[in-house]
């Protein structure tokens, strides 16, 4: 393996951006070389997709990369509070920024609201108060800025298109 491809977003980074590091390199090292390419805070932290505690950055690439590389996000909040709202009722919980839009639908629709994996499907989330609804595979940092730390949705049916 001569390189290692990273995959990442972050605080003020919505679309998916690419770097690729030597598989001996360690977290710091990539952290460091992402905060300078785009202007991040010192303070930034980084985690593995759907992680909720920031990677051990003395920790080397090879040892958590899969086929596909490394999907990382780099934020400053420690964890994002996250409401969820369907027919009325509305549920909180904490995750970590690099945590992704289908996890939390999944955690709220499944877990929370009772529903099947079909119901389920059958629904989105939408960022309350807007028409936004961002791809499952969003981070959740890229919507929830710091010092806030928050982002509330609404679990909508998803737009059927008849024809």
């Amino acid at each position: 393996m001569t390189s290692i491809d990273i995959f990442y977003q972050g605080e003020g980074i919505r679309e998916i951006a690419h770097f690729e590091a030597a598989p001996d390199h360690s977290f710091a090292v990539v952290k460091i070389a992402i905060i300078e390419k785009h202007g991040l805070d010192k303070e930034t932290l980084i985690y593995l997709e759907d992680r909720d505690e920031p990677i051990d950055e003395s920790c080397l690439l090879r040892d958590h990369a899969g086929h596909a590389g490394i999907k990382a996000h780099l934020h400053r909040c420690r964890h994002v509070e996250v409401a969820v709202t369907f027919n009325g009722e509305t549920v909180h919980h904490h995750f970590g920024p690099g945590t992704t839009v289908a996890r939390v639908k999944t955690w709220a629709a499944e877990r929370k609201f009772g529903m099947t994996p079909q119901e389920a499907g059958e629904h989105v989330l939408q960022i309350a108060g807007t028409k936004d609804r961002p791809d499952p595979g969003t981070h959740l940092g890229t919507i929830a800025s710091c010092p806030a730390c928050k982002i509330a949705f609404d679990l909508v049916p998803n737009e059927r298109v008849n024809g």
